[in-house]
């Protein structure tokens, strides 16, 4: 039987359901009508298994981070340098630091790669880059770390004015 097509060609349908399991995951919670929550619920039951499978699987390294010098007006710190040759240049001055980074191990990069089939690049409220690929992984998956499934909730909340279509809100437990 497999799944339903919802009225609509391949490529829009899973277009939609991209859009609608990007917004549960990043905002928590959607409004939509019941056959398209019982697909996306689906969907993010699995994307949320599989992260927290792979929740722990990660090592620690230490990166040596090289950024440009800032005064007090946030501008770059520049200075004179003469080459051999006597031309004067401006060149930005930078501060070398050591940071701890996670680097994910093979198999929970491939469970990361997988997830992004089903989760587009979005924005957050202040228009800077949301990664809800970090949030799946990070958040997410230690939030439901000790559950065995039942990641989602589908709650009725009766018919859509305009057509009589049945709603419900899909939501993270």
């Amino acid at each position: 039987m497999g799944y339903r097509k919802l009225g609509r060609p391949a490529d829009q349908r899973k277009a939609m359901l991209k859009g609608l399991v990007t917004s549960l995951l990043q905002h928590g919670s959607i409004v939509t009508t019941v056959t398209r929550a019982k697909e996306v619920q689906s969907i993010a039951e699995k994307l949320i298994a599989l992260a927290v499978k792979e929740a722990d699987n990660y090592t620690s390294k230490q990166i040596t981070l090289s950024a440009a010098k800032k005064d007090s007006k946030g501008n770059a710190v520049t200075k004179v340098v003469t080459s051999k040759n006597g031309n004067k240049y401006n060149v930005v001055e930078r501060e070398v630091t050591k940071d701890l980074v996670k680097v994910d191990n093979p198999s929970r990069l491939a469970a990361r790669k997988l997830a992004l089939q089903w989760i587009y690049k979005t924005k957050d409220e202040n228009g800077e880059n949301a990664n809800v690929a970090n949030k799946l992984f990070d958040e997410l998956a230690e939030k439901y770390k000790d559950k065995k499934g039942g990641y989602t909730r589908i709650v009725k909340t009766g018919v859509r004015r305009g057509d009589a279509a049945p709603m419900a809100i899909l939501e993270l437990v």
